[in-house]
């Protein structure tokens, strides 16, 4: 479904990523993980089209991402949920749902795909007239990810789920992820949590400094002695 090719990517004169090359199958769980700084964030806005790769390809079903305007790709059916949840804080719950679903395709079906999200966050529709601002942390993760999912996407990648959240809401995070995926989108992940990520992932890749050092199923690189020392504290 998705292929990025050998994509270099700077930040400014600072380059970030070298030769990055990953795959992801339809209904698989990918994930990415790494260190703070490794260039997970990088990856994921380089397919969103918030960076351009200096070379490389990033093509989705064929398409090639990188040769499409970044607003556009959302149509192509690639959505994201950004690291911090980057929500609308001073409109309402469902407000900030009705805006993840402006492309055609997904308005003509807002109705019908605001109640799933509700049915998958029924705290999302207690506070459906709340500022989003005045959520919690896990609450606002839950509006972010349903943000994304009111696009409709084939493939959702998720920047950092578990960050900021207390460990119950980390599972709870996971179990939202494998049930979206059981429900037919496909999921690339990027986590500093690797433990959770290589746990609920099909397969995974390791990004050490801007390079992929290392691929395998989740359970491979679980047992891999590289990440237990490196990610695991073993």
């Amino acid at each position: 479904m998705l292929r990025v090719q050998d994509i270099d990517v700077f930040h400014g004169d600072l380059q970030v990523l070298w030769c990055v090359s990953f795959e992801v199958k339809e209904g698989e769980i990918v994930a990415l993980v790494g260190a703070n700084g490794a260039g997970k964030s990088a990856t994921l806005n380089t397919i969103s089209g918030l960076l351009s790769p200096a070379n490389g390809s990033i093509l989705f079903q064929d398409q090639r991402l990188d040769q499409i305007p970044a607003h556009k790709i959302i149509e192509h059916g690639v959505a994201q949920v950004p690291e911090g949840r980057r929500l609308f804080p001073e409109m309402t719950v469902r407000e900030n749902l009705i805006m993840g679903s402006l492309i055609s395709e997904a308005k003509s079906k807002r109705n019908e795909t605001m109640a799933w999200v509700f049915s998958l966050f029924p705290r999302l529709r207690e506070r459906e007239k709340q500022m989003a601002g005045t959520l919690s942390g896990g609450e606002q993760q839950m509006l972010a990810v349903g943000r994304g999912l009111m696009a409709l996407p084939k493939l959702i990648m998720f920047d950092e789920p578990s960050l900021g959240l207390a460990p119950i809401l980390v599972a709870d995070i996971s179990k939202i992820i494998q049930h979206i995926n059981k429900e037919g989108v496909t999921v690339l992940v990027v986590e500093q949590n690797t433990k959770h990520a290589l746990e609920i992932c099909d397969r995974g890749y390791v990004l050490e400094s801007g390079r992929i050092v290392l691929s395998g199923t989740g359970q491979e690189l679980l047992d891999n002695d590289h990440v237990k020392r490196a990610y695991l504290g073993m």
